[in-house]
């Protein structure tokens, strides 16, 4: 019987990562708008999981650099899908609360396009589609240069306060 290991890609604290924005990009406090509910995805800036900084660009869309890092992988050396849809569950929600929107997430759909390796900062640009009623469409897409990782759609739904 043989037996495989997956290579661990940091066994200890991973070295800091540039999470900079592009020119024309903003720096966005998101725990300022929507507190500390953000703990899943970013709320461990320097660990081994995500890194996540966010931005706003020229046209206010929100963006975000993200590094996935070793307690992420599903594939070995690659993030894991969940991973990645974790990520778009706080990013686009995110994208409806800049954008004025107090909402929850109703839906999420995630479509993989290419293994995401593990340690690269990649960027996840948001947009805010259509507002009717109490719905919201916030579309977004993981990627770096050419190569698109993954793209979601999200369908959040606005809070009625009572």
């Amino acid at each position: 019987m043989t037996k495989t290991t997956a290579k661990k890609v940091c066994t200890t604290l991973c070295p800091p990562v540039d999470l900079s924005g592009e020119a024309g990009w903003t720096d966005f406090d998101a725990p300022a708008l929507v507190g500390e509910s953000l703990r899943f995805v970013s709320g461990e800036p320097d660990g081994n999981r995500f890194r996540v900084r966010y931005y706003r660009d020229g046209e206010q869309q929100l963006k975000a650099r993200i590094w996935f890092g070793p307690e992420t992988e599903g594939p070995p050396g690659h993030a894991h899908g969940g991973s990645m849809a974790a990520v778009f569950d706080e990013v686009l929600g995110l994208a409806a609360w800049a954008a004025g929107y107090s909402i929850v997430v109703g839906n999420l759909n995630v479509s993989f396009r290419n293994l995401l390796p593990l340690q690269q900062v990649v960027t996840l640009e948001s947009r805010v589609i259509s507002a009717q009623g109490r719905k919201v469409m916030v579309h977004g897409r993981i990627y770096s240069g050419e190569t698109v990782y993954a793209e979601g759609e999200c369908l959040c739904i606005t809070i009625v306060k009572k």
